[in-house]
C-alpha cells in the first residue's frame, strides 16, 4: 500500500513543485548515485532526491532512509508523513537545532533561519509551507516532539536499515552519536540476569547462551559477595563439557580469585589440573585476568560482542558489527581471516567473501594461497557466484601447481596432506553446484579438474569424498557436455 502523502505527491503536480522547492523533496528524483541495498535484505525503493545527489528512499516499507551522494545515510522518520512534516517544519536550512532546546528556542532558532530563507531563495516561505501543509494534511506536533522523532529514527538505523553499495559492499557512513553499542545491548539483558540472581539466589541458568552473558557482567561488575553465584555458573559450565572453553575459563578466573579451598576441586576439574590448590588458584587467576579478562568492557574484541550477539539471536546486530569493522580493517591478515570465518558463521556469504578475497591478496607463500583460494571458492559458492567459485579454484590449482611440478618447494607433498582433500572437495562441490544450475560449461570443466585431484590425493582422502565425488559425477554426467 503506498504512503498517502507519497501518492498526493505523486498525483498532485503543485504539491510535488512545492516540495521539491523549497523543500528539497523532489519526486521526480526517484533515483540514487549508483546501486544500493539494505544488509538486512529488506525492501528498498528511492522516492525523491534533493539537490545535492542524496535521495530519500522507503526502507523496509514504511520508514523513510536518506542517503547522501557521499556515502552517508540515515534513517529520518518511520513514515513518508513524518518525513515531511519534519522536512517542511524542521527544513534543511536551519541550523543549531538541538535536542536541549525548549519548544520556544526551536521557534526563536527556526523563525530566525526562516528570516534568511526568505531573503536568500524563499520569499513565499509562509505561503508555501502553509499550502504544502493543508495539501498533503500534515500533522501539527510541537517542534520538541518533531525533532525527538529524528533523533529516534537516526538511533534505530543500525542494524535494519544499514545501506550497503552493492558493488563493494562496504556499509554507508553513520555519524558515531547513532551507531549502536553492540556490547550495551549484549549486556543489557545479562545486567538484568544477573541482578535477579544476585536478589533470589536462584540456581544458574540451563542455558549456556544465558550463563555467558552473565558471566561477562560479572566480570565487570565484580562484588565479593558473588561467589556462590560464580560457583553455580562454573558449576553449570564444567557440566555443560562444551566446545566453548572461554565462559568455562572466565569462570574459572572469577571463582579462584577468591582463593577458597574448598572450591579447588572445581576449579581443577575446570582447568584441566592447572589449579591444585587455594593459594595457586589465585596466582593463575591474576594472570589469566591481567591477559585475557580484566574489568574493562572496551578491551573486549568487538569480535567477542559480535559472536555473543550471534549467539542470543541477534544477527542483524552481529552482522552490522562485523562489516563495520570490515570496512574499518585495513592489510590485516589475522583480523580478515577472524572476519572472513565469523562472517561465514552468521551467514553472510558475500561479506565473508569479501574479508577472504582481500585475505587471499594478502598471502605471499603457495600454501597460504592455495589454503585462502579454496575458501574463498567456497564462499564465492555459498554466496550464488559459481564463475567467481571457478575463479577463486583456479587461483588454488595454481598456487599448489596440480598437475605439474608445485611452484615452490613448500608446497611439495600437498596432495598428500589435508590441503589437497580439501581443494578437491571445494572442486566436486562447484561441479555439483553448477549442474544443479545447468551451467554445463563450469560442470564438466570443474569436475575434469577434480578427476584429476582425485588421483592426485591420497588415498584415504579420495574415499572420503567417493560419495561426494558419486553424486557430482552423475549430475555432470546428465548434462549436455559443451561444444569443444
Amino acid at each position: 500500500m503506498t504512503d498517502p502523502v507519497l501518492h498526493l505527491l505523486r498525483t498532485r503536480p503543485e504539491l510535488a513543485e512545492t516540495a521539491a522547492f523549497p523543500f528539497d523533496f523532489d519526486v521526480s528524483r526517484a533515483y540514487h548515485v549508483e546501486d544500493v541495498h539494505l544488509a538486512s535484505g529488506a525492501s528498498l525503493e528511492p522516492i525523491a532526491g534533493d539537490d545535492t545527489g542524496g535521495t530519500y528512499f522507503l526502507s523496509g516499507g514504511t520508514a523513510v532512509l536518506y542517503a547522501s551522494s557521499e556515502g552517508d545515510a540515515v534513517l529520518v522518520a518511520d513514515s513518508v508523513t513524518e518525513a515531511l512534516e519534519m522536512l517542511v517544519r524542521l527544513p534543511g536550512w536551519c541550523e543549531g537545532l538541538t535536542a536541549d532546546l525548549d519548544e520556544e528556542e526551536l521557534r526563536a532558532v527556526v523563525r530566525a533561519c526562516d528570516d534568511e530563507a526568505r531573503e536568500e531563495f524563499a520569499p513565499d516561505l509562509d505561503a508555501e509551507r502553509a499550502a504544502l501543509i493543508a495539501g498533503l494534511g500534515l500533522p501539527d506536533r510541537p517542534l520538541t516532539e518533531l525533532l525527538a522523532r529524528a533523533e529516534a529514527a537516526a538511533a534505530r538505523t543500525e542494524p535494519d536499515h544499514l545501506l550497503l553499495n552493492s558493488a563493494e559492499l562496504c556499509a554507508y557512513r553513520l555519524p558515531d552519536a547513532y551507531r549502536m553499542c553492540l556490547r550495551d545491548i549484549v549486556l543489557g539483558p545479562a545486567r538484568a540476569a544477573l541482578e535477579r540472581m544476585r536478589a533470589d539466589g536462584g540456581a544458574a541458568p540451563a542455558d549456556p547462551v544465558a550463563r555467558a552473558g552473565m558471566l561477562r557482567a560479572a566480570q565487570f561488575d565484580r562484588r565479593a559477595d558473588d561467589l556462590p553465584l560464580l560457583r553455580a555458573l562454573l558449576a553449570a559450565e564444567c557440566a555443560e563439557r562444551t566446545e566453548r572453553h572461554e565462559e568455562r575459563g572466565l569462570a574459572a578466573v572469577l571463582v579462584a580469585l577468591h582463593g577458597r579451598d574448598e572450591d579447588v576441586p572445581l576449579l581443577r576439574e575446570a582447568t584441566s589440573g592447572r589449579v591444585t590448590d587455594a593459594r595457586g588458584a589465585v596466582a593463575w587467576a591474576q594472570a589469566e585476568d591481567a591477559s585475557r579478562y580484566g574489568q574493562d568492557p572496551a578491551a573486549v574484541t568487538d569480535l567477542t560482542w559480535a559472536d555473543l550477539a550471534h549467539r542470543q539471536g541477534l544477527t542483524g546486530h552481529a552482522r552490522t558489527a562485523l562489516i563495520r569493522m570490515l570496512d574499518d580493517t585495513g592489510p590485516d591478515a589475522v583480523r580478515l581471516r577472524e572476519l572472513s570465518r565469523a562472517l561465514e558463521g552468521i551467514g553472510d556469504h558475500a561479506q565473508a567473501a569479501r574479508a577472504q578475497f582481500n585475505l587471499l591478496s594478502l598471502q605471499d607463500t603457495p600454501t597460504g594461497r592455495a589454503s585462502e583460494a579454496y575458501v574463498l571458492a567456497r564462499l564465492e559458492r555459498r554466496k550464488g557466484d559459481l564463475a567467481a567459485a571457478g575463479r577463486a579454484l583456479e587461483r588454488a590449482r595454481a598456487a599448489v601447481g596440480s598437475g605439474g611440478p608445485p611452484p615452490d618447494e613448500r608446497t611439495a607433498g600437498w596432495h598428500r596432506r589435508g590441503l589437497g582433500r580439501l581443494i578437491t572437495e571445494q572442486h566436486l562441490e562447484l561441479a555439483l553446484a553448477a549442474a544443479e544450475a545447468g551451467d554445463s560449461d563450469l560442470a564438466h570443466t570443474t569436475m575434469a579438474h577434480a578427476r584429476t585431484l582425485l588421483g592426485l590425493i591420497a588415498k584415504e582422502s579420495a574415499k572420503r569424498l567417493a560419495p561426494l565425488s558419486g553424486r557430482a559425477a552423475w549430475a555432470v554426467a546428465a548434462l549436455r557436455k559443451p561444444r569443444p
